[in-house]
């Protein structure tokens, strides 16, 4: 059992200090948006543990958790930007400005997300800002807290059977819920998943059936997925507020809507 310990050791070191990487190291003003992944360390790439041991600075968001940002060198500067429900640490905006200054600077920059940079997580808004400066910018993708949780929870998101397709849709919007396509939301025979939904569940669900739904739809809310405090409460459509009310459920959770549900087993 040892000899299998160093040796992977022996491997995880090679690839981390770059020997073995296919990716070059992470250059003086350059800025990489790496995603996190849904919350459990193991779940990072290699790539991504690579940025975060090389960076100078790191600007990381909410979701980030203390077992990713133990990563990060001693030597290195790190800071918070994230944003929680009507409080951000900063504008969307300064967050913008200010990778562009410490690429400017010469630092080598990781935005660190949580999920995946390119799914709800503002990567492109960032990557639009940095290209418009001319800064070299690159993109670690992170295994999206959609397909995490659900796997976590046993909850496949596709199913010969059950959901043809699925659909990632967010709950905070600019201008409230109208925003959606409902009736393409509503259609059965697919899954959707719903990021920042909590606050809005008893409208998702009242709009999903107003729009034909099945109120016995069944709902999976994931709390903390993949974490070891990880939670789900099953409930349907229409019992869906009254169970996050009687579970005192609170963000950030995923919403997971559709008859692959079913195929949820408690431990």
């Amino acid at each position: 059992m040892q000899v299998m310990s160093d040796f992977l050791l022996e491997r995880l070191s090679s690839f981390l200090s770059g020997v073995n990487a296919s990716s070059p190291p992470l250059a003086a003003g350059q800025v990489s948006l790496v995603g996190a992944g849904p919350g459990n360390p193991e779940l990072l790439t290699l790539l991504a543990m690579r940025r975060i041991i090389e960076a100078d600075v790191v600007l990381y968001d909410n979701l980030v958790g203390p077992a990713i940002l133990d990563l990060v060198s001693p030597e290195a500067a790190r800071h918070y930007v994230g944003k929680k429900a009507a409080k951000h640490a900063l504008p969307q905006e300064e967050v913008n400005q200010w990778l562009v200054r410490l690429a400017q600077s010469g630092k080598r920059v990781v935005r660190l997300k949580g999920g995946d940079p390119f799914v709800f997580g503002r990567g492109g808004e960032e990557m639009e800002a940095l290209l418009a400066a001319g800064v070299d910018v690159e993109i670690v993708p992170g295994i999206t807290a959609a397909v995490g949780c659900a796997a976590y929870a046993g909850i496949p998101l596709t199913h010969r059977d059950w959901a043809q397709s699925v659909t990632f849709a967010t709950g905070h919007l600019k201008h409230g819920l109208s925003e959606l396509d409902w009736p393409g939301l509503a259609r059965p025979t697919q899954t959707v998943v719903f990021y920042m939904g909590m606050t809005a569940a008893a409208g998702i669900a009242e709009a999903l059936m107003a729009h034909g739904r099945n109120p016995e739809t069944p709902v999976a809310v994931i709390y903390h997925g993949t974490r070891p405090d990880q939670k789900v409460v099953i409930a349907t459509l229409a019992t869906l507020a009254q169970k996050i009310s009687a579970e005192a459920m609170k963000p950030p959770a995923l919403l997971i809507v559709g008859e692959v549900v079913k195929l949820y087993r408690p431990d």
